[in-house]
Order: C-alpha cells, then structure tokens, then sequence
C-alpha cells in the first residue's frame, strides 16, 4: 500500500535490481522448464517500490521443448532489513498462496513461483507474471487527474461496479482452499483481526512511546458500537482499493495486486476499505480546491453492486468505514515515523498528525 502525501518521495529500498535477478537464472530456468540458460533484460524497479516489499520488473527471454520464449515477470520480496519497517512482519507464502487460491475466482497476476529459502537471495522471494494494464495512481492521487478522472460518468461507474464486482469474486473463494487462515482466524474472525491490529499499534509506538490520542479513541469508538450481526466470513484481500487493480483499456479488472494484508474477515472488511480510501483521496483533492470524484466510490452505491453481485447485504457498512480509518490510520502513522527517521519530514507538534486523515477520522467517530 502507499497512499501517502501528494508528491512525497520515499527512501525505500537499497537492493541493486541487476545483481537480483541475475541470481535468479538458474531458479527460473528450473520453474520457467527452459532447455538453457535464461537471459534477463530490461531489469527496472517501479517508482515508489520497496515501502511494504520490493518489487522489480524484468524480462525473461528462454526456449521451453525448442520454443523461443519471452516473459513479463515481476520478483518481490520482503522489505529491505537496512529500512525502517511499516509493518512488523511480512509473509510472502500467505500472499502466495491466497492468489493462487484466489486464481480460479478472480483475475491475479500468473504464479512462477515461491522460495521460503533465503540462499539464493538473502530473503524469501516470488515471481510472477507481469499482468498488461493501468490502475489509478496513489501519488499523486487519482482524483487529482488522469483516466479515471478522464473517463466519462458511465465509464467510471462502470470500472467501479466492476471493482465491487472483483471483491464478490474474492469473497467467493472457498474457505478449505487456505486452511492456516481459516485457523488463524479462529472462532471469531472479526474479534481475532481486531487483536491484530491492537498488536500492530503497540508495535508501533513500541520504539518511541508515542502513543496516538485519535488511534485509540477510534479504537474505543469501534467497541462501543462492535456489529450485532457480522455475517459470515470469507477470503479477505485486505488492501481492495482501485489502486491495487490493473484496468484493461475497457476499463475491466484484468488482476489483483498487493495482497500483504490478506485474511479471512467478514466480507465488511473490503468494502469499507474500499470506500474509506476514496473519501480519503477525495478530502485531499478538496484540500487543494479540487472537484475530484465526489460520486466514486459511495457506501450506498458499493453496498447495493455488492448485493447484486453476492446476494448478500452487508450489515454495519458505517462500521467497516471507520475500522478502514483506523487500520489506514496505524499505518500513516508508522509511515510518518519512518519520513521522520528518513529525514524526510519533521515531527509533528500533535501526535494526532501522525494520521494524515486525521480530519476525516474525527469526522468518522464523532
């Protein structure tokens, strides 16, 4: 995820992109099934990589059973040790295994291959097929221009029903396809993910002792009002946002990206996501006296094309909203620490500007 201030550049990652791939020949020769050796060209990391992994882009040219072969692929792998980490952990088998779970129900990029060993490169790693196609940009913002902004009305509703529609095929998932989520979860999914993000707060301010005022009022909020009914649980992407989705030129998914926040939660969990982080875009282009896309994206309208889509209508959308604000919230918060350590901005004077929504939190909770 990388939804940060408009223009922010980020120290990320001091990988050397060359030296990782070509270590990789001999491990994709074996996966790729070439008769030879495999030549890479074209080795590149895409701007703003190597916040929560990094990422590198590169070609493979092989012949497979006397086939000349040329490939689009992608290497991710953990954050580099050397940064300052946005998140306590990061599972790249999890990540793995829910897109090839996911792989039969909704569009995600080809699966090479998984190496939990960290011989080859220092790190566990994946490769996976680069997927052609465009997502609204995080920064600077989508709704400060580009195609979305660009598409005409129906053509925006359109790419958005379709998004809503990619959640339902992820929530279609059957739950025995990732039997360690399913227990991870345990009896109470809704309950066990709120734990998890109690954890991943205090892990935060664990280094300084700073603690965020509006971070646990929201966590006090979300008790106060926890859902009566939170439904059945389902393979949850975590990160659904449009963002995180390549368009094809009709404007249709064609794959799913960043899965690091993967679980399995109640189908709330991605629709209010998905609906926080565009009020979230929406109150910086109005900071900038910008019209952005006050239509995108409304809890109304996700809530019935979800309906549509499942049969299922989500109960207590308003509460998934504010968790959204929260959950981004704790990891604004850790981002900001991070540009502070980097030199890349000063402290703030109110521990409540380590969220950068902070307006918008308050709003949301009143």
């Amino acid at each position: 995820m990388n939804n940060l201030p408009v223009g922010t550049e980020l120290t990320t990652h001091s990988r050397d992109p060359l030296d990782l791939v070509e270590r990789l020949r001999k491990w994709l020769a074996e996966r790729l099934g070439s008769d030879g050796p495999v030549a890479v060209s074209e080795v590149r990391a895409p701007a703003g990589s190597g916040m929560s992994s990094v990422t590198v882009l590169f070609r493979a040219n092989y012949r497979a059973h006397g086939v000349d072969h040329a490939s689009e692929l992608v290497l991710r792998l953990p954050p580099d040790d050397a940064g300052f980490a946005v998140f306590p952990d990061y599972d790249l088998r999890r990540q793995y295994d829910a897109m090839a779970a996911a792989a039969p129900y909704a569009p995600v990029p080809p699966l090479v291959g998984i190496e939990d060993s960290t011989d080859l490169l220092g790190a566990p790693f994946l490769v996976m097929g680069a997927v052609a196609g465009r997502a609204p940009t995080d920064n600077p913002p989508y709704v400060f221009g580009g195609f979305l902004v660009d598409a005409a009305p129906a053509e925006r509703r359109a790419l958005q029903d379709a998004t809503v529609d990619l959640l339902a095929a992820v929530h279609r998932v059957p739950l025995d396809r990732l039997p360690g989520l399913v227990e991870e979860a345990g009896a109470d999914p809704l309950r066990t993910h709120m734990d998890g993000q109690r954890a991943y707060y205090a892990w935060t301010h664990a280094r300084d002792d700073l603690r965020v005022p509006l971070l646990e009022r929201a966590f006090d909020w979300l008790e106060d009002h926890w859902p009566a009914d939170t439904g059945d649980s389902v393979l949850s992407w975590g990160d659904a946002r449009p963002g995180n989705v390549l368009y094809d030129d009709d404007l249709t998914p064609v794959a799913a990206l960043d899965w690091e926040m993967v679980s399995v939660a109640p189908r709330g969990l991605d629709l209010g996501w998905l609906v926080l982080i565009h009020q979230f875009f929406q109150d910086i282009a109005e900071v900038f006296e910008l019209p952005g896309l006050p239509d995108f994206c409304r809890a109304e309208d996700v809530l019935d094309r979800y309906e549509q889509a499942s049969g299922v209508r989500v109960p207590d959308l308003d509460w998934y909203v504010v968790y959204a604000a929260l959950r981004h919230g704790i990891v604004m918060s850790q981002i900001k620490r991070r540009m502070i350590h980097n030199g890349e901005e000063p402290a703030p004077s109110e521990p409540d500007d380590y969220v950068m929504h902070r307006a918008l939190l308050e709003r949301l909770i009143g």
